[in-house]
């Protein structure tokens, strides 16, 4: 088995290259960091299409024109997107779950989540987290921009662990072929409107978490950050340019 491991971690990037400057971004790490930014944007405007057919949130099981909603949204109301819409949705969907799971096991066998997501016990602290959060509001940049701090850490846990296996869950339980078979699903959230108001939930919070982290991005240095999940080499001299 150390000798599997071993052959997976070089397939996809894990091994340290002697011969470079520079530390490398694991390649399963960029591949699907790519994928999922083109699945995530294809979502996002898939799934502003579906809204729109139906700018109108409910609770429970049912929900049409003639029952009262819970959230109206202030967008406008057209019909016909849905339908053009749906299977470009889907097929993003299941693209990011994909990609999901290989980035999971992935960060399981390089060790990724352990060496660089998990956060440093000391770093558990409330004086900490805030200080780091005062920073940023600042726009007070970091002394190392190469490594995550203790609020990138527990984010990107919990956008990994809580938020997309959340946006899943929803986006499931609103398919009626899927909870025919696993009607838990939906029942578990209270419903199929239920779980279409919690899949637009996440999925606002989801966006709220792109705008906090290309503008983290833009403070520590966009361009040298996007060549390095790239091209998988971080400037030998900590270059933020």
């Amino acid at each position: 088995m150390p000798g599997l491991a071993l052959r997976y971690e070089a397939a996809i990037g894990a091994l340290p290259d002697q011969t470079a400057a520079a530390p490398r971004r694991l390649l399963v790490v960029r591949i699907t960091h790519w994928i999922a930014v083109l699945s995530v944007l294809a979502l996002l405007v898939t799934g502003a299409g579906i809204l729109i057919s139906h700018p109108r949130l409910y609770w429970g099981e049912t929900g049409n024109i003639g029952t009262e909603s819970l959230i109206d949204l202030p967008i406008p109301f057209i019909i016909g997107p849905s339908v053009w819409n749906r299977p470009f949705h889907f097929l993003a969907a299941w693209v990011l779950v994909l990609a999901g799971l290989a980035y999971v096991v992935g960060g399981c066998v390089t060790r990724h989540f352990r060496e660089n997501l998990l956060p440093v016990r000391t770093d558990l602290s409330w004086r900490g987290i805030a200080g780091v959060i005062s920073d940023h509001l600042r726009w007070k940049r970091a002394d190392d921009p190469w490594t995550y701090n203790v609020v990138q850490r527990l984010t990107y846990l919990a956008v990994v662990f809580v938020l997309f296996p959340g946006i899943i869950w929803t986006g499931l339980a609103m398919s009626f072929g899927v909870t025919s078979v696993f009607p838990v699903l939906a029942t578990a959230l209270g419903g199929h409107q239920s779980a279409r108001t919690l899949h637009f939930v996440f999925a606002g919070l989801l966006v709220l978490f792109l705008i906090v982290h290309m503008a983290m991005l833009c403070l520590v240095g966009f361009a040298s950050h996007v060549r390095a999940m790239i091209t998988g080499y971080i400037p030998p001299e900590g270059s933020t340019r």
